[in-house]
């Protein structure tokens, strides 16, 4: 399927539907000799969403020549990070929520020692799919990928940036530290998306610098529009609950500069992003509209 002239709802539900059948499948396959974490990690990669990160595995890796089949398991290794992470932040030691998507967070539908298990089996079941022997890649961008999903995800991306939001608690801490947090805690593994694409489609230099910037920026937008959706939706909308970084005495953007200060800078953010693909020679056009759709959202 041409998903470049697609309505952009229709190509995140094409590209969510693909990734949660693999990610449904490979689940699945395991035994049953720990059903019960099992069901915990089925719980935390299915509980549902748009597949943001999944999405752009598959919509730059095809905008840049990929396959489908060559991007398939670096969008589903991204998504068992993802899900992960957000197993782990639910927990009662870090932001103990009770709801994910408007459903009980794997902890509470579980236990606490289940929840932090099934987030360490997401997250090693996350390699070994990506590392597993694959006829459309060559070995070279396997391990590339492995190393590009361990780095956005560990010290010097979100894990890193989650240890900063976490001590940052309570206290007030400044715009350029507030963005530091940001850029690893969320945007790391927004940017390591369209990075593990690029590695897929052994994109070229200029390729890999535009979709590099688009990256940084969307990653950014995407965790300002959250800040201020935090405010302005609802916990229906929100699927959790409505004002909980405030609850938590976090900072944010709207707080460090004010609600319209914060929608104006995620105006600018995508229009960084979309004039970062001003030089690309071909249809770019879902991206753009999928940067468009990150400060229009309401969930």
């Amino acid at each position: 399927m041409d998903t470049s002239s697609l309505p952009l709802s229709e190509a995140i539900k094409h590209y969510q539907t693909r990734v949660d059948a693999i990610l449904a499948e490979t689940i699945d396959q395991l035994d049953d000799s720990a059903s019960h974490l099992k069901a915990a990690m089925r719980h935390g990669a299915l509980i549902g969403g748009k597949r943001i990160r999944p999405f752009l595995v598959y919509s730059v890796g095809e905008m840049l020549g990929a396959k489908l089949e060559q991007l398939d398991s670096a969008a589903a290794a991204i998504e068992c990070i993802h899900a992960y992470s957000l197993i782990h932040d639910d927990l009662p030691a870090m932001d103990d929520d009770e709801l994910r998507r408007g459903k009980p967070t794997v902890h509470i539908a579980f236990d606490e020692a289940t929840a932090i298990l099934a987030g360490d089996a997401l997250q090693t079941l996350a390699f070994e799919l990506i590392s597993e022997p694959n006829s459309q890649l060559a070995p070279a961008q396997q391990l590339a990928m492995v190393k590009a999903l361990a780095r956005a995800s560990g010290y010097v991306g979100m894990c890193g940036g989650q240890a900063i939001d976490l001590s940052s608690t309570d206290k007030r801490i400044d715009l350029t530290r507030l963005t530091e947090l940001h850029n690893k805690k969320t945007g790391a593994l927004i940017s390591c998306a369209i990075e593990l694409a690029l590695i897929a489609a052994s994109a070229s230099e200029l390729e890999q610098t535009a979709m590099t910037e688009y990256g940084q920026a969307l990653g950014l937008a995407f965790q300002v529009q959250d800040d201020i959706l935090d405010i302005t939706a609802s916990t229906e909308e929100l699927g959790k609950p409505q004002g909980s970084d405030e609850q938590s005495n976090k900072s944010t953007f709207p707080k460090l500069m004010g609600l319209e200060g914060a929608e104006n800078c995620a105006k600018q953010l995508v229009e960084d992003a979309l004039s970062a693909l001003t030089n690309l020679p071909y249809n770019n056009q879902l991206i753009k509209n999928f940067a468009r759709y990150i400060v229009e959202r309401r969930l």
